[in-house]
C-alpha cells in the first residue's frame, strides 16, 4: 500500500527556482510550470523568465515570488500608481493596456479550456473591447479610515493583510471622487471626529464612500460609522459641501458590526438629496447611498449595446430578462422587443424596476418578484413562451434550476452576459447540449485590474440564424 502524502508537488517551501511565464491565471498573476507542477507567480508577466521563489505550497499548485527578472516582456511598463505594488486593488497596471485586452481574451480561453470540451478553434472569442482613456473611469469608491502618525488616512487594505494604504489619489477612480475624499479627511480632522480603530472597536467614522454622477455632476457621500451618534454632524455635513459644492448629497450609513461587508442596514440623511442622478445614453437613473450601479458607465453602454446587438431583436420577440435587478439590460432592449418580463429575488429591486420602467415611458414590460425556473414554467403553461432569454447572473453564474429550465422551454436565442469566465464556462458547457455558441464578446469593465466580462450569443440548434 502507498503511503499518502499531504501534497503533490515536488517543490519545497522556500525553493528558488528558474520558471518561465507562459500565460496570466485569473487573478492577473503569471503561470508557469516547474516539473509537471503549476506556479503562481503575482507581478510576472507572459513571455517572461523568471527566478521564483517557493512561498506557499498547496496541494495542486505553488505560490511564489519573483527573486531576479532573467528575461523582460516587451509589454512590462512601470506601474504610474506609487502605491500599486502595495495596494493590491490593481493587478495589471505593469502590463500595457493593449496587451492586457489580449490577455483578458487569453482568461476567457483558459476558463474555456478547464471547463469544457468545446474546440476553441473554430469557436468566434472576438477580441477584447477595451477603453481609449483607460483611467479614471470608476464612479465609486469605499475607502476604509484611519488614523497614522495623528493624521487622518483613507485607502484600501494591503492584499492578503489588515494594513491600510493612504491612497491620496487613485488613478483609476474619478477625479471628483479623489477630491472629495480628501475634503471628507480634513473635515474629519478639523472636527476631530473619531475614527473608528478595529482593535478595541472604539472610535465612529469607518469608511468614506464617494459616487459620481460622471453625466449628470451630481456627488454624493456617505460616512459609514459603528454608532449612530455622530458629534456634530450637521455641521461636518455642511461643511463638505461648503468646501466641495458639486457634494449634493451627505448620507450616514450604521454598520456596528466587524465584517467584510461596507454597509450596514440602516441610511439616514444628513443633508441635501436622498439620491443623485447618473445618466446612461437616453436612461437617467436615480441612485440611492446602498443601490447598485455598474462602475464604469462609459464601458457599461459598451455591454449593452453589445448586449442589445446579440439578441437582434427585430420588435416581434417575447423576451425575458432573468435577474433583471432594477430592470437596467431589460429596458435598454425595450424598444426591440414585443414584450419584456423580467424577475429577480430581491423585492426592492423590482419595484424599482417598475418604477423605471414608468419613468423611461416602457409600456410593454412586467416585472415578478421570483425566479426564472419559478416562472418560466407558469408561463409556459399559461402558453407564453419567449423568443429570447438574456441572463446577467452574479459571479456564481446561474442557478442548475435556471439553466434546466432554460433547456427545457427551449427559447431561440439566449445571451448570457457575463462578469466571471469560470462559471460563464461552466454554465455554457450545460447549455451546449441544446444551444450553438455563436461567438462570445469579451468586454473590459475595469481596465488595470485581471476582470473580464463578455456577451455570449447562444443558438438554439436547429434555429440557428
Amino acid at each position: 500500500m502507498k503511503q499518502q502524502t499531504k501534497s503533490n508537488i515536488a517543490i519545497k517551501k522556500g525553493q528558488e527556482f528558474p520558471l518561465t511565464i507562459k500565460r496570466l491565471g485569473i487573478n492577473g498573476e503569471g503561470v508557469g510550470y516547474f516539473k509537471k507542477q503549476v506556479v503562481f507567480v503575482p507581478g510576472a508577466l507572459p513571455g517572461e523568465e523568471v527566478v521564483v521563489k517557493a512561498m506557499d505550497i498547496k496541494n495542486k499548485f505553488a505560490q511564489g515570488k519573483i527573486v531576479k527578472l532573467r528575461k523582460k516582456s516587451p509589454h512590462r511598463t512601470t506601474p504610474p500608481c506609487p502605491v500599486y505594488f502595495q495596494c493590491g486593488g490593481c493587478q495589471l497596471q505593469h502590463l500595457a493596456y493593449e496587451q492586457q485586452l489580449v490577455e483578458k481574451r487569453d482568461i476567457v480561453v483558459q476558463a474555456l479550456e478547464r471547463h469544457t470540451k468545446f474546440h476553441l478553434n473554430t469557436l468566434d472569442i472576438r477580441p477584447t473591447m477595451g477603453m481609449e482613456h483607460p483611467w479614471h473611469y470608476r464612479n465609486k469608491s469605499q475607502f476604509q479610515v484611519g488614523v497614522k502618525q495623528g493624521k487622518v488616512i483613507a485607502g484600501l487594505y494591503s492584499l492578503n493583510s489588515h494594513k491600510l494604504i493612504d491612497i491620496p489619489e487613485c488613478i483609476v477612480q474619478h477625479p471628483h471622487a479623489n477630491k472629495v475624499v480628501n475634503v471628507v479627511k480634513q473635515v474629519l480632522a478639523d472636527f476631530n471626529v473619531p475614527i473608528y480603530q478595529e482593535k478595541g472597536r472604539k472610535g465612529i467614522v469607518k469608511t468614506i464612500v464617494t459616487r459620481v454622477g460622471i453625466q449628470s455632476g451630481e456627488i454624493q457621500v456617505v460616512l459609514v460609522t459603528a454608532k449612530k451618534e455622530l458629534p456634530r454632524k450637521d455641521v461636518i455635513a455642511s461643511e463638505i459641501q461648503k468646501r466641495m459644492p458639486q457634494v449634493v448629497s451627505v448620507m450616514q450609513n450604521i454598520h456596528p458590526k466587524s465584517s467584510s461587508l461596507i454597509f450596514g442596514k440602516e441610511t439616514i440623511r444628513l443633508t441635501g438629496k436622498e439620491v443623485i442622478e447618473e445618466q446612461l445614453a437616453d436612461f437617467t437613473y436615480e441612485l440611492s447611498a446602498r443601490a447598485f450601479f455598474q462602475l464604469n458607465p462609459e464601458q457599461t453602454v459598451k455591454l449593452y449595446n453589445e448586449t442589445k446587438k446579440a439578441t437582434a431583436l427585430t420588435g416581434k420577440e417575447k423576451l425575458v430578462d432573468a435577474y433583471c435587478g432594477v430592470g437596467t439590460i431589460g429596458l435598454w432592449l425595450a424598444d426591440g422587443a414585443a414584450e419584456i418580463r423580467g424577475m429577480d429575488v430581491v423585492r426592492e429591486g423590482i419595484e424599482d424596476a417598475k418604477k423605471n420602467a414608468k419613468k423611461f415611458g416602457v409600456e410593454n414590460a412586467i416585472y415578478k418578484v421570483g425566479t426564472a425556473e419559478e416562472w418560466l414554467p407558469c408561463w409556459k403553461k399559461e402558453g407564453w413562451r419567449p423568443d429570447v432569454v438574456v441572463v446577467d447572473p452574479p459571479r456564481t453564474g446561474c442557478d442548475d434550476k435556471f439553466l434546466s429550465t432554460v433547456l427545457t422551454v427551449k427559447p431561440k436565442t439566449m445571451v448570457y452576459v457575463s462578469c466571471n469566465p469560470s462559471t460563464l464556462a461552466r454554465d455554457l458547457k450545460v447549455l451546449s447540449s441544446k444551444y450553438t455558441i455563436e461567438y462570445i464578446q469579451p468586454v473590459d469593465m475595469f481596465p488595470q485590474t485581471a476582470h473580464v466580462e463578455s456577451v455570449t450569443r447562444l443558438v438554439l440548434k436547429g434555429n440557428k440564424q
